[in-house]
């Protein structure tokens, strides 16, 4: 599979993106997660789609012109507008995972004519549980604890917090083994300046529910447990629409692309 790396100018800053396969456009993010993250999946489409994938702001090769800034969802939106603008695509689908699909909703919000269809997947959306405040006091004590004790026991309080069983050999998180200067400076990122703003985000469920973007939303058939499970359904209660069950948990896409993307294909067809 042929795939084709860019760079495009941004405010702030340049954003790497990579195009793979032909025929209808789809949006493929996540946030923290970059690219090469979502590579077996963009594979798994690209038979018959045009897949694009791209490192958000701050992230791996997408850099910044000031590394202090925060990311927020409607930055990383108006950054895959930008995108949009520089493939000379009117509109195309969208799925996010994770803090991708929060983007997702952003992007829905913020430029609803250039999503089609925007398939969010597990948004860690916090503020939408029953115990949003108690949630609150959770992600201030992650980032505290990054700030005071590092990257590795930030990402175990947060893996807990979420509700993974560290005990699993395949929960996901941070590459196993030693850390790269690029994990270390992404997850320094992410707790520094992305966590706070992707998990409180507040999305506009009026504008969701009166625009012209179909949102499905996807729940792991495996995340009974975890967190997103929770926020997930909540979104989708919200909207009033019935989620949609892909293979795996809140990474099913890793481990199980093929599988992944065929649900992903049905969903985008109407189905």
């Amino acid at each position: 599979m042929t795939t084709t790396t860019h760079t495009l100018d941004v405010p702030g800053g340049r954003l790497h993106y990579e195009i793979r396969g032909s025929g209808p456009l789809v949006m493929v993010m996540g946030a923290p997660m970059d690219a090469g993250e979502f590579a077996p999946l963009a594979d798994a489409l690209a038979g018959d789609h045009t897949v694009v994938t791209h490192d958000p702001r701050g992230i791996s090769r997408s850099r910044l012109d000031d590394p202090a800034q925060d990311s927020t969802p409607e930055l990383r939106a108006d950054d895959v507008a930008a995108v949009l603008d520089a493939l000379g695509a009117e509109s195309a689908d969208v799925f996010g995972s994770s803090g991708g699909a929060v983007t997702g909703l952003a992007l829905a919000t913020r430029h609803p004519h250039r999503v089609r269809t925007l398939v969010a997947h597990e948004p860690p959306l916090l503020e939408l549980l029953p115990d949003s405040a108690e949630q609150r006091a959770a992600t201030d004590d992650l980032i505290e604890t990054f700030h005071r004790d590092g990257v590795g026991a930030a990402w175990m309080k947060f893996m807990a917090n979420a509700g993974f069983d560290l005990g699993g050999d395949e929960a996901p998180g941070p590459p196993q083994g030693e850390p790269s200067e690029q994990d270390m400076a992404n997850s320094v990122r992410f707790f520094a300046h992305e966590l706070r703003h992707t998990a409180l985000y507040r999305p506009d469920l009026d504008a969701l529910k009166s625009g012209p973007v179909r949102v499905v939303v996807g729940i792991g058939a495996d995340s009974g447990g975890l967190v997103t499970y929770r926020t997930s359904t909540a979104l989708a209660e919200r909207l009033g629409t019935a989620p949609v069950g892909f293979p795996g948990d809140h990474g099913g896409f890793l481990g199980l692309p093929g599988e992944f993307a065929d649900v992903l294909r049905k969903v985008l067809a109407g189905g």
